[in-house]
């Protein structure tokens, strides 16, 4: 799936499913724009595409912050002159309580990283999108869209939903500036996303679930890599996808339909 000279942002580039996607775009002939908070990881990430021969530059930005975003952005212009395909993955998981324990700064923490960080990262890349046409792939989950047993995940389940109306809503606009937008959901995936988790209280407010044996049933329970995530990415950025748009994808070994 080449994807010739396009030039592609990716956010949370810095490790997990956003390293992965930016290692294997740059592969397939991709500019990639690292973007993410820690500068080092995206020197690494960017060194390494480097390495295999491949053109990528570091973007340090806050996706939560608009002026920041706006800036970045401009600084993928200004390097490349052209933007095709925005990797919307960059995303917290915050603070996982029972409803009445969730602080509000924390629910805001988490819809303002979220889901406002995905409404600026799109917002910013549009005007650029617009004058060739491309394709914006969103990270959401299988919380929030198939899955609803991880109790006190309310703050984290509502941004997910959210990506996938906010998805479904921007493809139907932008479908006439040939501009595709899809939403990847996937289920447990070897990253370091929980890592910063903050879990508080949670036995008081989860119901119990049992699931038949396997909790993954293609994978025997194995969570996934982030790099079969990144084959998905690949395929929705290429030309491979060009008829789908508004479209969210599961990529979680059949895990969520054992809660559907």
């Amino acid at each position: 799936m080449q994807l010739g000279d396009k030039v592609a942002l990716i956010t949370g580039a810095g490790s997990g499913i956003g390293k992965a996607a930016a290692v294997l775009l740059a592969k397939e002939g991709a500019k990639i724009a690292a973007l993410g908070r820690t500068e080092d990881e995206l020197n690494e990430v960017v060194a390494q595409i480097q390495q295999a021969g491949g053109e990528a530059m570091p973007v340090l930005a806050d996706i939560s912050e608009t002026e920041e975003m706006q800036q970045a952005v401009q600084q993928v212009i200004n390097q490349w002159g052209r933007l095709d395909i925005v990797f919307a993955n960059a995303g917290i998981n915050g603070v996982w309580a029972p409803i009445e324990e969730l602080e509000p700064e924390e629910w805001d923490k988490t819809i303002k990283v979220n889901l406002k960080g995905t409404f600026l990262t799109v917002k910013y890349a549009v005007p650029h999108l617009k004058k060739q046409g491309g394709s914006v792939i969103i990270t959401s989950s299988v919380n929030g869209t198939r899955m609803f047993s991880n109790s006190g995940a309310t703050a984290y389940s509502c941004t997910k939903a959210a990506q996938v109306a906010f998805t479904k809503m921007v493809a139907l606009e932008l479908a006439k500036h040939r501009i595709r937008v899809n939403v990847i959901c996937p289920g447990a995936i070897e990253t370091n996303i929980n890592e910063s988790t903050e879990r508080r209280d949670l036995e008081q407010a989860r119901e119990p679930v049992e699931y038949p044996a396997g909790k993954i049933p293609l994978t025997d329970g194995k969570p996934g890599s982030s790099e079969q995530v990144a084959n998905l990415v690949l395929f929705l950025a290429s030309d491979a996808s060009n008829l789908i748009s508004g479209t969210e994808m599961w990529i979680d070994g059949a895990e969520s339909l054992l809660a559907g």
